[in-house]
Formats: C-alpha cells, sequence, structure tokens
C-alpha cells in the first residue's frame, strides 16, 4: 500500500487548499446500540472527481476505513466485510457495530478545484439496557423503625436510574429519602434508595426503578415490601349507640382497626373482659356473661402481632331493653345537580337501639346498585353519580323488637334543560294565528327565550304566539331553554313561513255555464232586433198612402 493509504490524513494536511469546516459531518455524537448499523451522512454534495476518504480513531490509533475514487470505494480491515461507501454521495455505512467501534470519524473530501475539505464525528456504541431488577435488604419492614434500602441494578451503556412510586416520581430529599447512583459504566449500573423510618405509603407502590440511555430504556418488574403498621384509629361501630337496646335482639357491637397483619380484638365491660373473640360482640354474649343490666362503657383493645402494639377504642355506653323514640334523616345541604353531585343521606335513632334499617323511594324498597351504595349497617346511603331519576321522596325505618320509627327527606335534583322539542306550523296563511311551543324536561323548570332570525322576541314563555301572521314573521325561530341552577342551554329551531292567500278560481263547469249563457243572451239580441225591423213600417210609404187616402 502507498504513503497515500498508509496516512492519508498526514498527507493531506500538507496539501495546498485544505479546509476544515464543521459544515462537512453532522454535528455528533450519534449514539447506536451494539449489532445495529450506523449510516454518517455527508453534507457537502459530492462531485464525481471528487475523492472521499474515511478514517477511524479510538482516541489511541487511527484506521483508514476507505477511500472512494471515481465512484468506487476500496474498504481496508476489518471493514471490507460490514461497512460500504456510497458512490453517490460519499455517506459511510458500517453494520453490526460493535463496541470498539466507538470512536471519532473522520473525512476528507479532495475536491477537484485543488480544495480539502475535512470533517469529524463521535460515534458512541452503547449496550442495550437490559435486566433491571430491584431488590430489598430486608423481607418485611416495622413502620417509622425500620430502615430499607433498595438496590437496582441494570445492564447497558451510560445508563441513569429512575424510581417511582406506581407512576409518581419518587424525589429523594437527601435526609429520609437517599438516592445513590453508581458512576455510568460501558456494561452497566446501579442505584440505591434508602429510606429511612420506612411509612406504608412509601412501599404501597408498588415500586418500579428505570435504567435508560440516549437510545432507550428499560422498566424492573414491579416490586412490593410488605411494611407492618397499627394498630390505629380503632374504632367501635356503632361508635353511638342508643342508650338503651332492646333484649334479645340482633344488636352487636363491631370493632375495626387499621393495622397490617390484621389486628385482633379483646372487649371489655368497663375494666372486666368479656369472654369473646373476634371483631363483633354480640348481645347475646353480652347477656349470657350477666352483663348490660346496667349503663356500662363497652370497649375493644386491638393487637397487632408484628408490630406488638396495643391500642384501646373509646368506649360506647348502652344498656339493655328500651323502645326507639324518634328517627332523624341527615340529607345534602347543598344542591343537587345531575350528572355531578353525589349524595349521602343517613338515619339514626334519637335514642334506642336500631335493630334494623328499611329504605324506601317513593314508597317502594330501596335497593343497592352500582350507583347506590349502603353502609355496612344500612345507617346510610351514598348514591353517585346523581341522575334525575333520583328525585324522589326517601324514607328510612327505624326498628327494634318494640317500636317502629321513620323519617322522610326529599331529593330533588336539578337537571336539564334535555333537548329542546318545537312544536308549532311550518307555513301558515297571511293574518292566521300562529302558535309555536317549546317544551324541554328540566328541574328547576327552565327559562324560555324566543329568537326570530337571531333577534331576541319579547315573550318569556313556553308559548309564542302571534295573532296575525305576516309577511315579516317568517323565518328561523329559535328556542333558548336555560337552567338557573345546572347553568346549561339547549336550543332547537323551527322555521315559518307566511305566504299570501291561495284562491282556488272558478270550476271548468261553471266556466263553461257562463259562456253557454253569453252565448244565448248574443242570439237572443240578434233575433229581437230582426223581429223589430220586420214589424216598423216604412216612413215614406206610409205617408204616400195617406195623401191618396185624404180627402184633402
Amino acid at each position: 500500500m502507498d504513503l497515500f493509504y498508509l496516512n492519508p490524513l498526514l498527507f493531506l494536511f500538507f496539501l495546498p487548499g485544505f479546509c476544515a469546516g464543521s459544515s462537512v459531518l453532522p454535528p455528533g455524537p450519534v449514539d447506536v446500540v451494539a449489532g445495529k448499523s450506523v449510516t454518517l451522512r455527508v453534507l457537502v454534495a459530492k462531485n464525481t472527481d471528487d475523492i472521499i476518504i474515511w478514517n477511524f480513531s479510538d482516541g489511541k490509533d487511527q484506521t483508514n476505513v476507505g477511500t472512494l475514487r471515481s465512484n468506487t470505494s476500496q474498504l481496508n480491515d476489518p471493514y471490507k466485510t460490514r461497512a460500504a461507501i456510497d458512490p453517490s454521495n460519499g455517506f459511510l455505512t458500517v453494520n453490526a457495530l460493535q463496541n470498539e467501534d466507538s470512536g471519532d470519524y473522520s473525512i476528507n473530501i479532495l475536491k477537484s478545484s485543488g480544495t480539502t475539505l475535512t470533517g469529524e464525528i463521535k460515534v458512541r456504541v452503547l449496550v442495550p439496557v437490559s435486566n433491571v431488577v430491584i431488590k430489598s435488604d430486608l423481607d418485611e419492614a416495622i413502620e417509622n423503625n425500620s430502615t430499607v434500602v433498595l438496590t437496582c441494578s441494570a445492564s447497558g451503556s451510560d445508563l441513569t436510574f429512575s424510581w417511582t412510586n406506581d407512576t409518581v416520581p419518587i424525589v429523594a430529599d437527601g435526609k429520609r429519602l437517599i438516592v445513590t447512583n453508581m458512576p455510568p459504566s460501558l456494561d452497566g449500573g446501579s442505584s440505591k434508595l434508602t429510606i429511612t423510618g420506612v411509612l406504608r405509603s412509601d412501599l404501597v407502590g408498588p415500586i418500579f426503578c428505570t435504567a435508560k440511555n440516549s437510545l432507550e430504556q428499560g422498566k424492573s418488574p414491579p416490586f412490593n415490601l410488605t411494611v407492618y403498621y397499627g394498630p390505629e384509629d380503632v374504632t367501635i361501630n356503632p361508635l353511638k349507640p342508643s342508650e338503651y337496646v332492646t333484649s334479645n335482639s340482633d344488636f352487636n357491637l363491631t370493632c375495626a382497626a387499621r393495622s397490617s397483619p390484621p389486628a385482633t380484638f379483646t372487649w371489655y365491660y368497663n375494666t372486666v373482659e368479656i369472654k369473646a373473640s373476634g371483631p363483633i360482640l354480640t348481645l347475646k354474649t353480652i347477656e349470657t356473661q350477666g352483663f348490660g343490666k346496667q349503663l356500662a362503657d363497652y370497649t375493644c383493645r386491638a393487637q397487632n402481632a408484628k408490630t406488638k402494639r396495643v391500642i384501646p377504642s373509646s368506649a360506647v355506653r348502652f344498656s339493655v331493653m328500651e323502645p326507639i323514640i324518634d328517627a332523624i334523616i341527615t340529607s345534602p345541604t347543598s344542591a343537587l345537580m345531575a350528572g355531578n353531585s353525589s349524595a349521602n343521606i343517613s338515619c339514626r335513632a334519637t335514642s334506642g337501639n336500631v335493630t334494623e334499617i328499611i329504605w324506601l323511594k317513593d314508597s317502594k324498597a330501596l335497593s343497592a346498585s352500582d350507583r347506590v351504595v349502603f353502609s355496612s349497617d344500612k345507617s346510610s346511603i351514598f348514591i353517585s353519580v346523581l341522575q334525575k331519576e333520583d328525585n324522589g321522596v326517601y324514607t328510612c325505618k327505624l326498628r327494634n323488637s318494640v317500636s317502629e320509627k321513620e323519617a322522610t327527606y326529599i331529593m330533588t335534583v336539578s337537571y336539564g334543560p334535555d333537548p329542546v322539542t318545537v312544536n308549532g306550523k311550518g307555513e301558515v296563511e297571511v293574518d292566521t294565528e300562529v302558535v309555536l311551543t317549546c317544551s324541554a324536561p328540566s328541574v328547576p323548570p327552565a327559562n324560555f327565550t324566543w329568537k326570530l332570525n337571531g333577534t331576541v322576541l319579547p315573550p318569556k314563555t313556553t308559548n309564542l304566539v302571534i295573532q296575525k301572521a305576516s309577511y315579516k314573521d317568517s323565518g328561523l325561530y329559535t328556542c333558548e331553554a336555560f337552567n338557573q341552577v345546572t347553568g346549561k342551554t339547549t336550543v332547537n329551531t323551527h322555521t315559518l313561513s307566511v305566504k299570501e292567500e291561495i284562491n282556488d278560481g272558478l270550476s271548468d263547469g261553471a266556466i263553461a255555464g257562463i259562456v253557454i249563457a253569453c252565448l244565448v243572451a248574443v242570439g237572443a239580441f240578434i233575433a229581437l232586433f230582426f223581429y223589430c225591423r220586420q214589424k216598423v213600417p216604412n216612413r215614406s210609404s206610409n205617408k204616400h198612402d195617406a195623401s191618396i187616402q185624404s180627402p184633402y
């Protein structure tokens, strides 16, 4: 190989007209995943006589990739089988890229004018992102007590890491939440998330780790870690029972607590332990053990086997046997709108123990549905989202073994106006009365506005009355229905055409009769004329005859 091919770049520096410019190649770097191909574009138009030389440098040594001369390319080892120089534009394509192909690619263009153009671009071959996994130093943790260290590792080049709790980014605060990232490498990396005094919300997740570089990213499988907590918010239901409970009823107390794992419960009558297990204390258990005859306090204590914490509930106070005095229903106080509002209706007794609650709507049994949800003790119903069909009278009946009381609530759900309907004639004659009627289902009733060809008309009622229609009353009538509560407006239009009176005219028989009558009249007139002419004598002849007959 001659000196030109051994060190073309050195040779070019001594050529006259040598010129280096950033406009020869696009700006870099160019990132490519290992195993893929890259094409390095040339921004300068190629002439037939141009000589293009591509070189590669890994930072230590420079290698001649190939030369394009007279539209014929010559490639050097190891590029003969996996590279090509496009003879039409000088673009260099390198296939099956490996890590060792990362480096600086330079071009030298010997123009036929004697000018030499050079350019350089960096190519980075990246290892694909893979094997993104999260591991924990603990199998389980205690809330507020444990420190958890999560390690996310992945394979790939120049990786950066991010953590999310489900879809919410985890932001390190440098105190309780600390993220430590290892320096990026060519084949992988890792990140550590340290959580001090872990909370249940920290890992309720699932937790995800994402590793990415400039070309691609990978996401870990969902990670969950059990964080034990509680018990807390220990409550007894009903929290405020009636002061008196009917004997032998199905009344019971339910103890609940937020706890992981679920808490176990112990019941007490004042300070005396009741022999009962589980979260439910029945009236039968109370009476069997001789309790309930006196007004007393009932409490439960919740215990967590993992956290070793024991938390008591507040006390509920009642005695056995007393009728229900009255029922009170609690209803929403704000305006309710269909498709937007929800309603919670609750019912309770002013005193006494309630053993049964029945809900009615418009005197019919109210059943649970996907929108109507009853509380566990049926003391309240939650309706979401309200529809216009929910309008009506809601009744709750409170019962025990000795009494029954009820309360009602009239629910008004504002809706509409629904689609407007305009009724009336489309064509009328002049001076005819016209009545157009506009209607739209709405609660409260809608306000109506009429417009003719966009001009507002005076009446604000459902009916638009035109006493005597004229031509100017023709046009497009628009009815707008507006609900003051929902703020909604619906519109419909009606076209009215006012035309002049149409005369049907004489029938063919009448016209024929008139013609015949005229002809008969004309004939009669002619006959009379000739008749009269024959009856009247000639005046001159009469004079002559008279002169002959006269004796004088």
